[in-house]
Parts: structure tokens; sequence; C-alpha cells
């Protein structure tokens, strides 16, 4: 028991630090972790290596938010949440932005443990029914997702340019042999990160004055949006490739909001979704026997035998993790945008830059991953990262990285 403790709390510090630094996705540190699972178990056992991945991902998924708003480099899950989580920052609500994404995140990891019997009674039905179909929703949804978060049919039309040549660079790199955990850092660090910081630094971008003082009360809209986090964050486990930007559309439509003219509601549900979509990728493991995310792949790998008492024990992993890391997002974020006032936010995203290339690079010399080709990816990730900015549309298209391969993964499979 003390051992698990102990990976847990580990987890957590670990998450942390992967969430605070740019470009690190948690996916990354699995893989290390999984890489050097022989050895590690020789002292561990399996169950405490899946804790420490558990707690790892449920903190990555909550701190990650703060560099996402505030310097602008986001991961798959708070790719969504620049547009309505800068708009607050500029505004000088920083606080209160980070108070809304730590209480949605930390909501939706309570409504998702508490409908778990739900959950195991109805998904793994609906599963098998919709698993032949899986190509044909994965489009409709792609389709009905690209008109949705566009207006006017020229939008449409770049938005549908960007999804497809995004799966197409998406498709490429997957069919390299080069590790998961290295290709979504360096297309991720492309696409939304460098791209992201150097469009700022073209409009001569600045961190305002942050106030001091918020107002935020859970009212009725927020709640709503928690559990609406919560409950899109569970079917998004059904839609492989389908993230929390693709999600949104499901957590605004449950919550009732308005999208992103709605910034509490919006933020509130995407929190969410990004945190119970973590989680319950990892009770997919146990409900459909199924992996949804590169962490529950791993921990399928490590447990061979997945039982209800092992479920029960990363729930409680989660459940701790979630609530520490409540306390750290907002002690963390807090400090975070102080300091960003004090400093050349120029400069500082330079910084922010570099360090996310050089993390890029050791991680691709440690896994022996070919460097001409990861700067060609990278290079190009990045130029494709930064036509949403100058064509005026949203960068969530860009999640037909994820989206395609899986579409051409199950149309092999089942057409």
């Amino acid at each position: 028991m003390i051992d698990l403790i102990f990976a847990c709390f580990l987890g957590i510090l670990c998450g942390t630090i992967t969430g605070m630094v740019p470009g690190i996705h948690v996916n990354t540190a699995g893989a290390i972790i999984f890489a050097s699972s022989v050895p590690l178990m020789e002292f561990f056992s399996a169950e405490v290596l899946c804790v420490f991945m558990v707690s790892i991902s449920i903190t990555h998924a909550i701190i990650d938010f703060i560099p996402s708003m505030l310097l602008g480099v986001p991961e798959e899950g708070t790719a969504v949440s620049i547009l309505p989580g800068h708009r607050m920052v500029l505004e000088g609500r920083s606080k209160e932005a980070i108070r809304i994404v730590s209480l949605g995140g930390f909501g939706a990891i309570i409504v998702v443990i508490l409908m778990l019997p739900v959950f195991a009674t109805v998904l793994p039905i609906a599963h098998e029914f919709i698993k032949p179909y899986t190509f044909f929703i994965l489009l409709i949804v792609s389709v009905f997702l690209l008109w949705k978060l566009t207006r006017g049919i020229k939008a449409f039309i770049w938005v549908s340019i960007l999804f497809i040549f995004s799966g197409l660079l998406g498709w490429t790199i997957f069919q390299t042999p080069i590790s998961s955990g290295i290709s979504m850092m360096c297309i991720f660090s492309g696409l939304f990160g460098i791209s992201t910081i150097l469009y700022s630094l073209n409009e001569s971008s600045f961190m305002p004055h942050q106030n001091k003082f918020y107002d935020l009360e859970l009212n009725s809209n927020m709640l709503r949006g928690i559990f609406a986090g919560g409950v899109a964050g569970a079917i998004l486990g059904f839609l492989p490739g389908f993230g929390p930007a693709q999600g949104s559309i499901i957590a605004q439509a449950a919550a009732g909001g308005d999208g992103e003219d709605d910034t509490e509601n919006f933020l509130t549900a995407i929190s969410g979704l990004n945190t119970s979509d973590t989680l319950f990728s990892l009770f997919c493991i146990y409900l459909i026997g199924n992996p949804r995310s590169a962490i529950a792949v791993y921990m399928d790998y490590l447990i061979s035998d997945f039982t209800l008492s092992h479920l029960l024990v990363f729930a409680f992993a989660g459940l701790t993790a979630v609530s520490i890391s409540l306390i750290l997002c907002l002690k963390l974020g807090d400090s975070f945008s102080k300091i960003m006032q004090e400093i050349d936010y120029k400069k500082l995203c330079i910084a922010v830059i570099i360090l996310m290339v050089v993390i890029l690079y050791i991680f691709a010399i440690v896994y022996n991953a070919p460097l001409p080709y990861i700067t060609l990816a990278l290079i190009t990730s990045t130029a494709m990262g930064l036509l949403p900015h100058y064509l005026g549309v949203g960068k969530s298209h860009l999640m037909g990285v994820l989206i395609v391969p899986a579409m051409v993964v199950y149309y092999i499979m089942f057409v």
C-alpha cells in the first residue's frame, strides 16, 4: 500500500513538471516509464507503475492549461482553450481563468467516477453496436464539426483543406518506425505550439496587467459545464482520434452554452472534457478491453488481467491526483501570471521556442529517431500551424492529424 501511495505522489510531482514545461507531452513521459519497465519491475510491481502513470496523466491534464493560456503552448487537450483562455488573460482575468479550468477538471473527474456504474452498463453494448460503423461515424461527425465550427462557404473550404492535409501529415509520420511519443511531440509542437508563439511574436503580443481580485461563483451554468465535460469525455472514448477540440461541440450542446461567446461555460466544459477523457481512456481497458490513449496502452501491456480491483485502485489514484492538482494549479497559475508581468514577454516566448526544440531533439536522440526527418516534420507542422492564423479560421481543425489516420484504419478494418 505504501508503495502505491508513493507512486501516486511521485506521479503528481512529475505530472506537474511535464505540465508546466512547454512541449513535453504526457505520452512521452509514459513512454519513458514503459521503456524502462523491465528493470523497474525488478523493484516495483506493475500496479505501482500503472498508478504512477494514472497520476502523471491526470495531473498533466490539469496543469498544462497554465502554459496553454498564458503562453499559447497547447497540446491535444488544450488546443481549443487558446482563444477563450487568452481572451480572459488579455482582460486581466488570468486568476479567474485558472480557477475555472481547475474546478472544471476536478468536477468532471468526480462525475466520471460517480457515473462509472452507468457507463459500465451502457457503453460496452454501445461499443459493440457502433464498432463496424466507426468509419462512417467519424466521417459524418468530422464533416459536421467542420461546418459547425466555421462561418461561411469560404471558411469551410479552407478548414476542410487544413483538415485533410493535417491528416496526411499525421498518416505519414505515424507510418514511420519513430515512436508515437516522439511523433506526437514533434507534430503537436509545430501545429499548436511553436506556430502559435511565432504568430504572437509577429503580432507584438504582450502580457497586460492582471487583476489581483476575481469574482467567481460556482453557479448552475458552471455545474452544467462540469457535468457536460465529464459525460462528453466518456463519449469521446468511443470516437478514436477525437479529442477535446472536437468534443467541445458535444460538451457545449449538453451544457446549453453558446460556445466561445460564453467564455466561463466554455472553459469549464473544455477543462472537464480534457481531464475526464484522460481518466475514462484508462477505464476503457476494463469496460471494453480496448485502451484509448497511449498511457492506457502502456498500462494494458503491463497488466495482462485487468480486474475490477485494478479499476477501483486507479480511480482512487485519479481522484487523489486531481484533488492535489487542483491546489497546485491555483498556486502555480497565480504565481506564473505574476512572474510573466515582470519579464519581457518577447524574450520569454523565444526562450520557450528554444526549450521546446531542445527537448524534442533530446528525446529524438535518446530514442534514435532520424534527426533530418524530425527536422522536416517539425518545419512542416509549424508552417501548417501558422496557416489558420492568417486564414482567420480555428486551429482545432488541425486535429485531422489524428482523426484522418483513425478513419483510414477503421476503413481498412471494416469496409
